[in-house]
């Protein structure tokens, strides 16, 4: 249990440190309203997490843990949501994936303002 955590913590602050690095240059390049950072890191963490997904024999159990889980899950989680949702569609639980498309959006947007709401009184 100690490698697979060290491993996920491995690419995960690897991914964490790539989507520092691309906020950096982003801004560098783009100074704007629309949040372009993360639209990119979450464009790229999707198409990594398919393309890793799509590779099953050729990843281990632990390089899964390391690319999958660490260093997507570190670069974005967005990544892991739209890939969740993909599999809903894919096995033809539609309500099901555009439920949890949905209440992630609105929970998280809810969890946002309560977040600065609690901000207030402190």
């Amino acid at each position: 249990m100690l490698k697979q955590i060290l491993l996920v913590g491995l690419g995960g602050g690897l991914g964490s440190i790539l989507r520092y690095l691309t906020s950096v240059f982003t801004a560098r390049l783009y100074d704007d309203a629309f949040p372009l950072a993360t639209f990119v890191v979450n464009l790229i963490g999707c198409f990594v997490m398919g393309l890793l997904a799509g590779m099953p024999g050729l990843l281990t159990h632990e390089t899964r843990l390391l690319y999958m889980a660490g260093f997507c899950g570190g670069f974005t989680t967005f990544s892991a949501f739209a890939f969740e949702n993909v599999r809903l569609l894919q096995s033809n639980n539609h309500l099901t994936a555009f439920f949890y498309i949905g209440l992630s959006v609105l929970a998280g947007l809810v969890g946002i303002w309560l977040g600065l709401q609690a901000a207030r009184h402190i």
